[in-house]
Parts: structure tokens; sequence; C-alpha cells
């Protein structure tokens, strides 16, 4: 009983943590995100293939890609200085903006 109760309390801890969302402000992240238009477009849709489309792209992947970025984790010559100005904050903003384009 009691392994039944910890596997249970395993599991509802991994589906909390994959439904979990950041705490962004959309309109301070549109804001922020002025700059993204260069390449991302600007409604997160690329003017050009060799650059992704944000639009609509999940909050927590958003997230995790521009943190790398700012690590130095993951590594682009354009997205790593543009990353390494954000903060933790920022980078909350910009994903739930990009997130709530539909």
């Amino acid at each position: 009983m009691k392994k039944l109760i910890v596997t249970a309390a395993v599991i509802a801890g991994i589906s909390a943590f994959g439904t979990a969302t950041a705490a962004g402000d959309i309109a301070a992240g549109k804001a922020k995100a002025a700059v993204c238009a260069a390449c991302h477009g600007p409604n997160g849709i690329s003017p050009q293939p060799q650059w992704p489309n944000l639009r609509g792209q999940k909050e927590q992947y958003i997230i995790k890609q521009l943190k790398a970025f700012k690590a130095g984790t993951r590594k682009d010559p354009l997205m790593s200085p543009q990353a390494a100005q954000l903060s933790d904050q920022d980078i909350e903003n910009v994903a739930a903006y990009f997130s709530s384009l539909k």
C-alpha cells in the first residue's frame, strides 16, 4: 500500500510539472519582443526560412531555449547575445507573448 501511495505521488508530481505555466506578462513580453521582429517577424512568423516561427510555440519551450542561449548551453551568433541581455522575467514575458499568439 505504501508503495502505491508513493507511486501515485510521483505521478501526480510529474503531471503537475508537465502542465506548469510561467508567470509571464503578455503586454510586457510584446514590448520586449519588438527587437525579435527583425528575424522572427512582427507577429512571430519569420519572413526567412532560416529563422523559426515563434507564434504559438509552447511557453515552456521558448523559456527553455532562451535560457539555454543565455547560459551558453545552446549557441548561435545572433541569438546568444540577444538572450544574454534578457532577465529571467523578460524571458518569461517574451515566452508568454509569443505563446499567446495563435
